[in-house]
């Protein structure tokens, strides 16, 4: 319980509003701006806390969520695109992707109103077809991938992380009936499919000229600053599983759901080491090649509930809580990363977890606290409950919903939002 209060902390320290008593800010390119609202949030860490602590806000602030929007909104009418990272209201470009659009589009799907929905899918658009500072859309649109011979470092997880960004803005234009758009957005988020190697089965670094990257290290660490490489702060092994949008297609190259479960296996019992120059202490908390210090592994145990072996889920989530939670001064397996850290750990302990972000389906898992009780808009109140819960029993045997059985792999957003009664009954043995 104290790890879960200090998880929900954690995540409630930013992001901050810098904005001055009167309104008053300085934006993007130094200028200053009022808000009419009298709010302006920074220490936007998007490559972080778009996979689990925005989803989060959605549910336990959903009052900060408008504001976080318009900020972002505020924010490319300033600087021509999107947020990537902002710190003290300026864009540092220190990571890839344009995560803020899987954050615009999450709140436009779960309800939120608090802005304008057509200057939000705009502004979307415009920085997803638009060359800025950390995107060449030219070289995607052209090859369907980045070329590692043509990108100078991250070349396949910026394709990846944008193929994500990509079926962000087509969910939110198919949502509002942009029937070109949605299209558009939609090819470009399989774009993944690209990249994926079938004789090693992982996701690899390609040239412009269509020819795999030779030799290829599957465990070496990439990253951008200090070695440059491939990848993001991880390698072949941690970023293959980074199709949040779409893992029935990434089972569908591997071989179908038993090989995958099959490949994901043998992701947590190979060998737990880093190889790699320059800096790789992002790269912690392994078990195998899973990282859970780094966020591109943060979904991947829930991918097993999914491929139909939720005990797999269950049990990784409990050894991840376990080992790298621990009521510590060093008791987190890499730094909080702006809550996204704790964010999970609070997801997890409530027995369900965003894989996808957008859009409200969180995927099941194992709850790790007893009872929990969530206070909602209008005075409705969530409560999971876990049954017979304790170390030994640690299996999902049923589940129910209200007083209903509840036999899907997932439960909505909305269905939270609406309040109830989601109780898990546990046991010492995986559910036949």
């Amino acid at each position: 319980k104290e790890t879960f209060y200090t998880s929900f902390y954690h995540m409630l320290i930013q992001p901050n509003n810098i904005a001055d008593v009167n309104g008053e800010y300085r934006g993007a390119k130094g200028e200053v701006h009022v808000s009419p609202s009298k709010t302006y949030y920074s220490t936007l860490s998007l490559w972080d806390t778009y996979r689990t602590a925005h989803p989060l806000y959605t549910i336990l602030t959903p009052e900060k969520v408008d504001g976080f929007v318009n900020t972002m909104l505020d924010h490319f009418d300033a600087n021509g695109y999107l947020p990537v990272w902002t710190l003290w209201g300026k864009e540092n470009n220190c990571m890839i992707g344009i995560h803020s659009i899987p954050v615009i589009a999450d709140a436009y799907l779960k309800g939120f109103n608090g802005f304008d929905a057509e200057r939000a899918y705009n502004a979307i658009k415009i920085s997803q077809t638009t060359n800025n500072d950390k995107s060449d859309w030219s070289i995607l649109d052209k090859l369907g991938y980045l070329p590692y011979d043509k990108i100078d470092v991250e070349s396949a997880s910026r394709t990846l992380e944008q193929a994500y960004d990509d079926f962000a803005a087509f969910k939110m234009a198919e949502a509002m009936e942009k029937k070109e758009d949605q299209d558009f957005f939609y090819k470009r988020s399989q774009y993944f499919k690209n990249l994926f190697d079938h004789e090693t089965k992982l996701m690899r670094p390609k040239s412009a000229s269509g020819k795999w990257l030779t030799p290829f290290d599957t465990f070496k660490v990439s990253h951008a600053s200090t070695s440059g490489g491939n990848y993001t702060e991880g390698n072949a092994w941690q970023y293959t599983w980074h199709v949040q949008q779409d893992p029935e297609a990434l089972a569908e190259l591997i071989g179908g759901k038993e090989a995958f479960v099959k490949k994901l296996d043998s992701l947590f019992k190979l060998k737990s080491e880093i190889k790699g120059e320059g800096f790789t202490g992002d790269v912690s908390g392994l078990i195998g090649q899973y990282a859970h210090g780094n966020e591109p592994s943060h979904h991947v145990a829930y991918l097993y509930t999914l491929m139909d072996a939720p005990q797999r889920t269950q049990e990784i989530v409990r050894e991840i809580m376990d080992t790298f939670y621990r009521n510590k001064p060093d008791g987190l397996a890499g730094n909080d990363d702006c809550g996204q850290m704790s964010a999970w750990y609070m997801f997890s302990a409530m027995g369900f977890y965003p894989v996808d972000p957008v859009g409200g389906d969180y995927v099941f898992g194992a709850p790790q606290l007893k009872k929990i009780t969530i206070q909602l808009p209008q005075s409705k109140i969530f409560t999971v409950e876990a049954k017979n819960l304790s170390r030994e029993n640690k299996y999902v045997q049923s589940i129910s919903l209200n007083g209903k059985g509840y036999d899907k792999k997932s439960i909505h957003h909305k269905d939270i939002m609406a309040g109830g009664h989601l109780i898990f009954e546990m046991g010492p043995q995986p559910k036949k």
